[in-house]
């Protein structure tokens, strides 16, 4: 197996000093739900992939914007390099307090009346974040759950929250960059698709129906499994990854 160190292909974003964080916002959080969260800490940069408690993590949500959409469900199932823990995953539809377009509600086929019945996100807050608790949490395309989760706490508790991720989205531009050099372009080719779906068709993983939250997040942990077998070993530290 050839181990490529994300240098050698792409520079990786830079990611700050998540143990350091966690303490000083376990010290400056004021909401008891986010104090647990941040006391719980984090593995250990060091920490050899095989090793590490991962979390795969997705949100459904009205739209693209977090600063005029919100989230619409949530799904995550936890898992390790060797095993995926669906016993322990979990499913929350929750009310975004506002209406739905049409044409997300045909894409997640969640509808008014799910969401008149379902609960605010702060009732599954403290379920959601005990979840997360001590977990490296994975994603496709952190954009969506690291900013809307922050700006949907923000808006609630006038605190935001910040977790490292793993991106399988952010991986797989490492290996199939999206700007092509002159000389490729000239040839005809075209940067390939980096969404999830096409990403696991690249790894022989199954096709599972996309926008369902819970879905998703199994797909992304499966998709995570597979980039690490493939690109790098088991032994590589955490903080290769995290972002």
């Amino acid at each position: 197996m050839v181990y490529l160190r994300p240098s050698s292909l792409v520079e990786p974003v830079r990611a700050p000093d998540w143990p350091a964080l966690f303490e000083q916002r376990a010290r400056s959080a004021r909401d008891y739900r986010l104090q647990r969260f941040y006391r719980a800490g984090l593995p250990d940069p060091d920490t050899p992939l095989a090793e590490v408690p991962f979390v795969a993590l997705d949100f459904e949500t009205t739209g693209l914007d977090a600063r005029k959409d919100a989230i619409v469900s949530i799904g995550l199932v936890p898992f390790t390099l060797h095993r995926i823990r669906c016993r322990d995953a979990a499913h929350w539809i929750v009310n975004p307090h506002r209406p739905l377009a049409g044409e997300t509600v045909a894409l997640h086929g969640i509808t008014h009346s799910e969401i008149e019945e379902a609960p605010d996100l702060l009732q599954v807050l403290d379920e959601l974040l005990t979840a997360l608790a001590g977990h490296i949490v994975v994603v496709h395309y952190r954009r969506i759950e690291q900013i809307f989760f922050a700006a949907a706490l923000k808006a609630r508790l006038n605190e935001d929250i910040r977790f490292p991720v793993v991106d399988t989205m952010e991986l797989e531009t490492r290996f199939h960059p999206r700007t092509l050099s002159l000389w490729s372009r000239l040839r005809g080719h075209k940067p390939v698709s980096i969404r999830l779906a096409k990403s696991r068709e690249r790894y022989n993983l199954p096709h599972y129906p996309p926008h369902h939250a819970l879905t998703d997040a199994l797909a992304t942990a499966e998709l995570l499994q597979a980039q690490i077998a493939y690109h790098y070993t088991p032994e590589m530290p955490l903080s290769e990854l995290w972002l």
